[in-house]
């Protein structure tokens, strides 16, 4: 960053802490100004607290479960519980944990300071989905307390109509999160589209905005399909109206197509994301601009509409027609090239880059890792022959997690460990927080890597007791989830440790270039003392330097290269002073 004209931005170095300077968390005070508030921020860390502790209860199910199966014999639960045990695993993590996690929480706390606004477009509605979440998932917890569900988390007809478990409960509270996931995503759509601040182009948006974007299209677009769906089945459960009956010209294949028609977009609602993390990170710790940032953002868009048109890809085993499976099979693999786009311009962008390795992009290259084995295996599962033969096996579930959890899981935690010092105004330990990532790499790998070779030797999923010869494979896999378990509790001391003896924050500990790390640590109630000007573009890493307390540095003979026209460039005459100004003026 040779020949660099500094800004002359006073007034914005001192560091804000959490106990010491007025901020979102502290003004104003009391229970009740964060049972009401309609803050987007104190939202987030509410829907933070919420998502956590669903996580919590999903993995202690998950535990329980690789438990059982450490031997072939029954040594814990019986069959009825072992059923009950992985469609509350299975229910709990889809509905309220990875589906709201990064855009409810994280989501929720950063987009409107990313794109320079003071809140969201509708802050009420906003509270009121956090609200909603709350009662879908008591609901859900009811169903556990009054005897569980042991249909499997998709709740497949006939047996979900049949089964004296309490599906109407889980199925209730599954509908009624339905409605939090919709008002989020509209929420957002209108806030990206409305409250962009001056200079914040849709070409100069941060790529969180984008995926965020492309993930609300798909909220607002199938959920209501989900909806819909599973209020049939409630009424075919109450009623016996013959919806998915044969006996009473009904159809149960019809209820695959209803749920997966949401639930394959709702894998997307799940991964794009993290997908939107991971660009953040790469960048951020490459200190380079991102390579591709139209693709990226064109990417994330394209993936949000093909997802819509691959539901058929869940049943090949159905009885659907040679033909809609081909066509299926076909349209499984184009979804793969948007999301190989993202991969391969990650990549490209690190090259050559000056990387560091803090926490957050460790877990962006585990992501990296973990993401493109489960990219790769849905492939496999997309050839209808491959698929044939592993459908209903481990293989399957190994594929899912490395999507879901080596993915959106492990995104949301590099996510996490970025923005903690922007939410809380504290650092975490560096160190704990290495350890702990490279524990839930391993203990992840240990624990559904050996799942393949299960699936591919034949061994199906969802059955408590097995032959002798998987038992090898089966201890290996529990033994893993204990090393992921340990950093999972690891990352939870450090971080509760940090809110009350970490180290003050200050406004930009990564030197990123979004408008968030403009703002104290944690942010005041308002965001921002007046409204900012955008004038760089969010990666414009070989143009402009922050540093960690704000301080903009510009090299006034870069070309602009995002610019519309494509001609705009800072000079050392009359235009890179104006603009210099201008940041002094919008961030002091």
């Amino acid at each position: 960053m040779a020949a660099l004209m500094e800004t002359g931005v006073k007034g914005s170095t001192h560091t804000a802490t959490a106990g010491r300077t007025r901020n979102f968390l502290n003004s104003p005070k009391g229970i009740m100004s964060w049972i009401w508030t309609v803050d987007h921020k104190r939202i987030g860390v509410m829907y933070l607290f919420a998502v956590m502790f669903a996580f919590f209860l999903g993995g202690v199910f998950a535990l329980l479960l690789r438990f059982e199966l450490i031997r072939p014999t029954q040594d814990i639960v019986g069959p009825d519980m072992y059923n009950q045990l992985f469609t509350l695993h299975g229910a709990v993590m889809v509905f309220l944990f990875i589906i709201p996690a990064i855009p409810a929480s994280l989501g929720n706390f950063v987009l409107p300071l990313m794109i320079g606004a003071k809140d969201v477009a509708f802050p009420r509605l906003n509270l009121m989905s956090f609200y909603i979440y709350v009662v879908g998932a008591c609901f859900a917890v009811y169903s556990l307390v009054t005897g569980g569900v042991d249909t499997g988390w998709t709740f497949y007809t006939p047996y979900s109509v049949e089964t004296q478990t309490s599906v109407i409960a889980m199925t209730l509270g599954a509908f009624i999160l339905g409605f939090s996931s919709i008002f989020t995503g509209l929420n957002f759509i209108v806030t990206i589209h409305k409250l962009r601040a001056p200079g914040m182009t849709w070409f100069k948006m941060p790529l969180f905005v984008w995926g965020m974007y492309a993930t609300s299209i798909i909220q607002v677009m199938a959920t209501p399909v989900l909806g819909i769906t599973l209020l049939l089945l409630i009424l075919e459960r109450a009623f016996g109206i013959g919806i998915f009956d044969p006996a009473m010209g009904g159809d149960p294949v019809l209820y695959q197509h209803f749920f997966w028609f949401y639930s394959h977009p709702a894998v997307y609602i799940m991964i794009l994301p993290g997908m939107a993390i991971i660009s953040e990170l790469i960048a951020t710790f490459s200190h380079k601009r991102i390579f591709g940032y139209v693709p990226i953002a064109f990417s994330s868009i394209a993936i949000a509409l093909v997802s819509f048109i691959v539901w058929g890809h869940h049943m090949y085993t159905s009885g659907q027609s040679e033909l809609a499976a081909t066509v299926f099979s076909f349209l499984t693999f184009l979804v793969g090239i948007p999301s190989g786009v993202k991969v391969f311009n990650w990549v490209v962008t690190m090259y050559k880059g000056s990387l560091t390795f803090q926490a957050p992009m460790l877990y962006a290259h585990a992501f990296l890792c973990l993401f493109t084995i489960g990219g790769l295996t849905g492939i496999y599962l997309g050839a209808i022959s491959v698929d044939l033969h592993l459908h209903d096996t481990y293989f399957v579930v190994a594929h899912f997690h490395y999507v879901m959890m080596g993915g959106t899981v492990i995104a949301f935690l590099g996510g996490l460990h970025y923005w903690w010092p922007k939410i809380w105004g504290r650092m975490y330990d560096e160190f704990w927080a290495l350890v702990s990532a490279a524990l839930i790499f391993v203990g992840f790998n240990v624990t559904f890597f050996p799942q393949f070779i299960m699936g591919l030797q034949g061994m199906p999923r969802r059955y408590y007791t097995y032959l002798e010869q998987y038992q090898s494979t089966h201890l290996l896999s529990t033994v893993g989830t204990w090393i992921l378990g340990l950093g999972f509790i690891i990352m939870a001391i450090y971080l509760i440790r940090s809110l009350y003896i970490g180290k003050p924050a200050p406004k930009n500990p990564w030197f990123g270039l979004t408008l968030e790390w403009t703002t104290q640590s944690p942010p005041i109630t308002e965001n921002f003392t007046q409204t900012p000007k955008m004038l760089w573009h969010a990666y414009d890493y070989d143009r402009v330097l922050m540093d960690e307390n704000g301080m903009v540095t510009f090299n006034p003979n870069a070309e602009d290269e995002h610019a519309h026209d494509g001609r705009a460039k800072h000079t050392n005459g009359r235009n890179g002073k104006s603009h210099i100004e201008e940041t002094t003026r919008s961030f002091n």
